[in-house]
């Protein structure tokens, strides 16, 4: 039951970091980093109120899988035997930038790297567990009585990242029907907007930025959860580490506010981005006379950390006149079965073909080692994407649903609900709007026990556009799964919220 407390807050950071030459997960290649743009870290907010608590806890990570959620809270049980570990809800902020945690599996097909130096994904992973499981270990010591405000502000930071066109995209001359990117349909991910085709973004956008801030007893600011639908990748594409524009968005409040503890989380953001489609010379001439240099991917991290920031003085300017210093806590952690995304005998007979096409192909041996990586990697992870397809084919035979962590909780007035997915915008609107809390936080790319996580979760439109992230390689899940998500966390919300 959620019997109301006083509360007790705890925070810490640590930097996670790497100058090694690690490999860069969230390119179909494979990127050996190059140094560091700017640190990448994990953050741990504890709120307990004596009846119950969560421990959050935000990564600088694409997502997380290999088993990391398990290593890290058995690591914090060796640690401190009193800290419920199953309340840990652990996020992914879905940059592009971050190393490897990935397990090094002897028996799947290994990328040849001659020339190229590559350290151990083990390795980084250890010890991002033992620095995390430490944040924790120090929020959950450091816990002192405090309080909690809240609300919510607007800042354009996501775009509907996909693109409708009036034709079939698979009907054009010279189209690629299948392939290991996606499927060919009315639908593309980041397709060209200057098309005579070009109908519409499947999707709008979501410009709702939640933030619950923490204070001291002397009713000091201590640190904020900073909940934004939409991914940090807008430097995707390079070589160096880094936590994407979430650094900015610390460097902006921070330079205001001083150390405090910011906790990122991303919201549903499955069909969102960080970059428009169609506005990009306009977008171009802003930069170039705002900040003095082109549309450079740079200049939009700082552009979209101003208006974070500027969102976060608003909502702080009115939402501090109420802190909550004793509140109802009810922390739910379940498992729920979603029903899978199934793959048919016709695409199972596509996999199988394209994966024997592909093994007749061999690695390049031709121009420098970062050549041969790109190309080489790329064909590694198409061969896997078929390989995955042949697998799901014959799981699903014997479980056609998937179990997913699912954590629900209320602090008073407001709600967190989790999922592992990049999960499509519409699915966030069917719980917030049936949700009975005054501000429902969904908490997308949450980590999950076991080996795998991420992947998208698209909607009923999304299936039917197909293209990249609504396809067979791409979700694991179906839209029929997805509601059955929205159901069981809308249930929770009512329940938890009753109590008193």
């Amino acid at each position: 039951m959620s019997k109301q407390h006083n509360l007790l807050i705890g925070w810490a950071s640590r930097d996670v970091t790497t100058t090694k030459p690690v490999n860069i997960p969230g390119q179909f290649q494979m990127r050996i980093s190059q140094g560091v743009m700017d640190p990448v870290t994990v953050t741990a907010l504890v709120i307990d109120n004596g009846a119950d608590c969560v421990i959050f806890l935000s990564a600088d990570l694409v997502v997380i899988r290999s088993y990391l959620l398990d290593e890290l809270r058995e690591a914090v049980a060796e640690k401190n035997m009193q800290i419920p570990v199953n309340k840990i809800l652990m996020n992914a902020t879905h940059t592009h930038t971050a190393p490897s945690h990935y397990a090094d599996t002897p028996d799947e097909e290994q990328v040849p790297h001659d020339g190229i130096e590559i350290a151990s994904s083990e390795e980084y992973r250890r010890f991002l567990v033992d620095q995390a499981s430490d944040a924790i270990c120090e929020a959950y010591a450091g816990r002192r009585p405090g309080g909690i405000a809240y609300g919510y502000g607007y800042a354009v930071v996501g775009h509907s990242r996909r693109v409708v066109y009036f034709d079939d995209l698979s009907k054009r001359p010279g189209a690629v029907i299948n392939s290991t990117h996606g499927v060919n349909g009315h639908a593309c991910m980041y397709g060209n907007t200057n098309d005579d085709q070009f109908s519409h973004y499947e999707a709008g956008a979501d410009h709702f930025i939640n933030l619950l801030f923490t204070f001291d007893v002397q009713k000091q600011l201590t640190g904020a959860i900073v909940n934004v639908p939409c991914p940090s990748q807008n430097s995707e594409g390079e070589y160096r580490i880094s936590a994407d524009f979430w650094h900015d968005v610390r460097t902006d409040i921070g330079a205001k506010y001083g150390e405090i503890f910011i906790l990122p989380q991303c919201a549903a953001a499955g069909d969102l981005s960080p970059r428009i489609l169609h506005y990009k010379k306009a977008q171009e001439r802003r930069f170039r006379l705002k900040y003095g240099n082109s549309a450079t991917e740079l200049a939009a991290r700082r552009d979209i950390a101003e208006r974070i920031a500027q969102c976060f003085d608003e909502v702080y300017s009115w939402a501090k006149q109420e802190i909550f210093t004793a509140l109802p806590l009810h922390h739910v952690v379940e498992t729920v079965e979603l029903s899978k995304r199934l793959i048919s005998d016709e695409e199972y007979a596509v996999a199988k073909g394209g994966l024997e096409e592909l093994g007749k192909e061999g690695f390049i041996t031709e121009g420098t080692p970062k050549e041969r990586l790109y190309n080489n990697s790329i064909l590694v992870a198409k061969r896997n994407r078929f390989r995955r397809i042949i697998s799901r084919y014959y799981e699903q035979k014997n479980q056609l649903k998937l179990p997913m962590e699912l954590h629900v909780l209320r602090i008073g007035d407001i709600a967190f609900a989790s999922n592992r997915f990049e999960l499509y915008m519409d699915y966030q609107h069917r719980i917030q709007a049936r949700s009975p809390f005054e501000q429902t936080f969904i908490v997308q790319l949450a980590g999950q026990p076991g080996k795998d996580g991420g992947t998208y979760l698209c909607t009923t439109r999304g299936e039917q556009g197909r293209g990249y992230s609504a396809s067979m390689y791409c979700n694991i899940v179906s839209p029929k799964g997805g509601q059955e998500l929205v159901e069981r966390t809308v249930q929770i919300l009512k329940e938890i919220h009753t109590e008193e």
